[in-house]
């Protein structure tokens, strides 16, 4: 298996993603009871929850973009209430702060130097985080998310952008990733190297199996050094 570029998932492969949505939704919550108190007491935690939820399903045409599900409902829990844009923004502008405030696995960042010094990276994310905010751009040639593209894993065309970004074809990339279906799935469909990065030691359930499996990251890049080491 030649390898000479990877792609790789961020949320849940790089940091647990749970964590950092409760904070945010929580951050969102403390700044609407200080700044807007009827939306606040209209939508607490978990009505703002299924709101979103609502607004997800009523806007498919969105799923690729979280970022833009996040506004519409924001902007359907503050107009009643005579808020307008600016408060919008500003609520926004906290919750995906804190959106950015991510904890890495232990295994992310020592794996992420190693597999940097020997392969170009890029993150392929359906998810909106921000990589200069967050502070691992360095270690990436190039990021791109759902929004920016316009189409989500396990989208063929969203490998192939981060493969002719990489002037490589499809099957000397390698995608890593935590989920069968988006990652593995659509890494395979698309003519990409698969890696299941399988923290919670789950069975897999598919035909398609992955070329690599790993407990964490830091597991994964070994297993790339002894496998490039007799390609």
């Amino acid at each position: 298996m030649r390898i000479r570029a990877i792609t790789i998932d961020l949320d849940d492969t790089l940091w647990p993603i749970g964590p950092v949505m409760l904070r945010a939704e929580e951050r969102l919550d403390a700044w609407l009871r200080a700044h807007c108190p009827p939306v606040a007491a209209a939508y607490p935690i978990s009505a703002m929850r299924a709101l979103r939820d609502r607004v997800a399903e009523e806007h498919p045409d969105l799923a690729h973009d979280f970022t833009s599900q996040r506004l519409l409902c924001l902007r359907a829990a503050m107009r009643p209430h005579g808020y307008g844009e600016q408060h919008v923004d500003a609520a926004f502008a906290e919750f995906y702060a804190a959106r950015n405030e991510v904890e890495c696995y232990s295994d992310a960042l020592p794996a992420l130097e190693s597999m940097a010094a020997r392969y170009p990276l890029v993150s392929l994310s359906n998810g909106n985080a921000d990589l200069e905010r967050i502070g691992l751009a360095r270690f990436f040639h190039f990021s791109i998310s759902s929004r920016s593209f316009g189409k989500a894993k396990p989208a063929a065309e969203i490998f192939h952008a981060a493969c002719a970004g990489l002037d490589l074809p499809p099957a000397e990339v390698l995608h890593i990733g935590d989920d069968p279906a988006l990652d593995v799935l659509g890494a395979h469909a698309a003519g990409l190297r698969s890696a299941w990065l399988n923290r919670s030691g789950a069975a897999w359930d598919h035909a398609v199996r992955p070329d690599l499996v790993a407990r964490d990251l830091r597991e994964l890049a070994a297993m790339l050094d002894r496998t490039q080491a007799v390609a």
